[in-house]
């Protein structure tokens, strides 16, 4: 289940013509730009209360170079207040999909149960200042459609024969 759509992106800043839209629009030649002194904040809240398992970033240090994170740190809470954090990733000149999953040290938490998110780039390769991001996407636990069924159906085709007569 993709829960990016649920979500409302706020940032700290961002450089002219590369705002927060730029982080949703699938478009990897598009990027969001901080602007501002480190951390560099994104912060999504959610309406209600969401199981999330994965954030997956789009960062290229081949085009970004200075401007490509190499330091995150993932939180999440109720809200600005109460934010901790559960994960902290570190990027050697990533190209490509990042993938963060927010599962904990214990095999049973798969996911977090949060209202809100918190992406803090901490640092960016070669001492740059501000940083692209070129796409975020935040996933939740998939659901199977099918109780007590072992497998998950893939596809939508394949779902319509999920139940047998």
């Amino acid at each position: 289940m993709a829960t990016e759509s649920e979500g409302e992106e706020e940032t700290a800043a961002a450089g002219p013509g590369n705002g927060v839209v730029a982080l949703r629009d699938d478009n990897l030649d598009t990027y969001w730009q901080s602007d501002g002194a480190q951390p560099h904040l994104v912060n999504i809240q959610f309406q209600r209360k969401l199981k999330l398992q994965l954030v997956v970033l789009y960062v290229d240090f081949k085009l970004d170079e200075s401007y490509t994170p190499s330091k995150i740190s993932v939180r999440a809470g109720d809200g600005f207040h109460n934010l901790k954090e559960i994960k902290t990733v570190e990027l050697v000149k990533p190209v490509g999909w990042v993938h963060i999953s927010l599962s904990g040290t214990d095999p049973r938490e798969t996911f977090i149960h949060t209202f809100m998110l918190q992406l803090a780039i901490l640092s960016n390769h070669l001492n740059g200042r501000d940083t692209h991001v070129r796409q975020i996407k935040i996933y939740g636990p998939r659901p199977n459609p099918v109780p007590r069924q072992p497998f998950n159906f893939t596809s939508r085709e394949f779902i319509t024969y999920s139940t047998l007569r």
